[in-house]
C-alpha cells in the first residue's frame, strides 16, 4: 500500500479532554468515529491505539466485505425469533452496499468490487451441506436475489474450481483491500475533525478517565474497540478467544492463467469444508488465500511470532493449488496473519452502558469487514441517543457466555480445530468407513462450537 494513502497517527501528546475516546484504531473504532462525526459535528472524538491504524485484524484480513452471519439462520431464529433474525440478515446485506457508498461519497479507494461469493461443493458431504443451507435460506424467506444454486456449467462460467460439483452464489459480498479500507475510513473520519493517536498504550480505564503512557484522557464516553486484544485486558481474558487466521498470496497471474481460473468479477470464493478457507482475486491480479488451521495458544496469548507459521503456510499453498491446479508452478511469496476475536457463542455484540459511560463492540468471528460498519453505526446511535432499527437488534446489549478456564479452553478449541481437519480429511476419502468417520468428527465439531 503506497505511503501517501496512509493516514498519520502521531502519539498522544499529554493530557487532554474529549467527549468520546475510542480505544482501538481498527475498523470498529474508526467507523464509530466516522459516524459520530456525521451525527454531531461538535463532538470531540479521539482514537488511541497502542500500535497504529489497522494493526489488528482490520488490516490483515482476507478482504471479504460480506453479508454473512456468523451463525446459521436456523440457530439464530431459535435464539432470537424469526423476525429479529431476518432483520439482522437484512442489515448485514445492506452493510456491504453502505461500505461501498461511503467510499464513493468520500472519494476514497479500497479496491472495492462487489462480485459476490461462490461457495463450492467438492465432495458429496459438502454438496449435502449446501443443499441444507439453501433449504434453510428458503425456509426463512431468502430468494434467488440473495442466494442461488449454480449448476456445474454456470459455476464453470464464473469460477473453474477443480472437482467442484455445484455451488451456492450470493451477491452480498465485495472484495476489498483491507489496509486500504481501514486507512480510507480513517481519512474520512479525520476530515471531520476526529484525531487518531497511534503509539499510545492504554494502561488503565475507569469511568470518565483513560490513563495512557502518553497522558490522561478525560472523556464522557469511552468506547472499547479492541476485538481480539480484549483478551489481554485484566479481568476480560475469558470474554474473547483470540484465534489465529493465516494467509498466503501469489505473485501476479497472467491473463492466460486467469482465463483458466475465472473470477472475472472478483468473486470471493471458498468451498464447504469444515476448516474454513477463503480467497479473493485482488485488484492487482493475485490470489489472496487464507484459512483457520493455526492452533489456539494457551492462556489466550497474542504474540507476533504467531502471525506466521511455515506448517500452516504449506497447508494453505497445497489447498489453493488443489482448488486451482494452474497455480502448481506459481510462486506464493507472501505469508501473513493475526488473531481474530471469537466469543463463546460465536455471535458478536455491541452495547453502551450510559451510566458508566462505556461502550463496546466485537467478537466478529472473522466476518468483521462489514459487521464493523454495522457496529460503528449502532454505537454512534446509542451514544448520541438516536433510536433506530439498529439499536433494537438482538445483538445490542446482550450478555455473552464466558469461555471456560484453562486448560479446558485450550483443550476444547484445539480439539475443535482437529475435529474440523479430520472431518475434512475423511470426506476427501471414499467408501463407508471414511464417510462414517466424517460424520463422527462433524458431530464432535458441532458439539464443541454449538453451531
Amino acid at each position: 500500500m503506497p505511503q501517501d494513502e496512509r493516514v498519520p497517527a502521531p502519539p498522544l501528546d499529554g493530557d487532554t479532554d474529549v467527549d468520546v475516546l475510542i480505544v482501538g484504531a481498527g475498523l470498529t473504532g474508526l467507523w464509530t468515529a466516522y459516524y459520530l462525526s456525521l451525527a454531531d459535528a461538535g463532538l470531540r472524538v479521539a482514537v488511541v491505539d497502542r500500535h497504529g491504524i489497522g494493526f489488528g485484524a482490520s488490516g490483515r484480513n482476507g478482504g471479504w466485505c460480506s453479508g454473512l452471519l456468523a451463525n446459521g439462520l436456523g440457530v439464530l431464529a431459535e435464539r432470537y425469533g424469526r423476525a429479529p433474525t431476518m432483520a439482522m440478515q437484512q442489515v448485514m446485506h445492506d452493510a456491504v452496499d453502505e461500505v461501498g457508498r461511503v467510499l464513493e461519497a468520500e472519494d476514497l479507494h479500497a479496491d472495492f468490487a462487489k462480485g459476490g461469493t461462490i461457495t463450492a461443493a467438492r465432495t458429496p458431504e459438502q454438496h449435502g451441506r449446501l443443499c441444507e443451507k439453501l433449504l434453510e435460506a428458503r425456509t426463512h424467506g431468502l430468494t434467488t436475489d440473495d442466494l442461488r444454486w449454480l449448476e456445474p456449467d454456470e459455476l464453470d462460467s464464473r469460477c473453474r474450481m477443480a472437482g467442484a460439483r455445484a455451488a451456492l452464489y450470493t451477491p452480498h459480498c465485495a472484495a476489498v483491500h483491507p489496509m486500504r479500507l481501514v486507512h480510507a475510513v480513517a481519512r474520512a473520519a479525520t476530515r471531520r475533525g476526529v484525531t487518531i493517536h497511534g503509539g499510545t498504550e492504554v494502561l488503565g480505564h475507569r469511568p470518565g478517565t483513560v490513563t495512557t503512557d502518553r497522558g490522561q484522557v478525560r472523556a464522557g464516553v469511552v468506547v472499547l474497540a479492541t476485538e481480539a486484544w480484549t483478551a489481554t485486558w485484566p479481568g476480560r481474558r475469558r470474554e474473547i478467544a483470540p484465534l489465529y487466521s493465516l494467509m498466503v498470496g501469489t505473485e501476479p497471474l497472467s491473463d492466460a492463467q486467469w482465463e483458466r481460473i475465472g473470477l472475472a468479477q472478483r468473486e470471493t470464493f471458498h468451498d464447504a469444508r469444515h476448516l474454513i478457507v477463503y480467497g479473493q482475486r485482488t485488484a492487482d491480479g493475485r490470489i489472496a488465500f487464507g484459512g483457520r488451521g493455526a492452533p489456539y495458544h494457551f492462556g489466550s496469548r497474542i504474540d507476533p511470532r504467531f502471525d506466521t507459521s511455515e506448517a500452516v503456510r504449506d497447508l494453505l499453498v497445497v489447498a489453493v493449488r488443489e482448488l486451482f491446479p494452474v497455480l502448481a508452478d506459481v510462486d506464493v511469496p507472501s505469508h501473513w496473519g493475526g488473531p481474530l476475536g471469537v466469543p463463546r457463542d460465536w455471535q458478536w455484540t455491541v452495547g453502551f452502558d450510559r451510566q458508566a459511560g462505556t461502550a463496546w463492540a466485537g467478537g466478529y468471528v472473522g466476518d468483521g469487514v462489514s459487521t464493523t460498519n454495522v457496529a460503528g453505526r449502532t454505537l454512534a446511535h446509542l451514544i448520541t441517543g438516536e433510536h433506530s432499527e439498529l439499536t433494537i437488534l438482538p445483538w445490542v446489549g446482550r450478555s455473552t457466555r464466558r469461555w471456560e478456564p484453562e486448560p479446558l479452553r485450550w483443550l476444547g478449541i484445539n480439539l475443535g480445530r482437529q475435529a474440523a481437519a479430520r472431518a475434512d480429511a475423511a470426506e476427501r476419502g471414499s467408501g463407508r468407513l471414511p464417510a462414517a468417520r466424517a460424520r463422527t468428527w462433524g458431530r464432535v465439531l458441532a458439539r464443541l462450537t454449538g453451531r
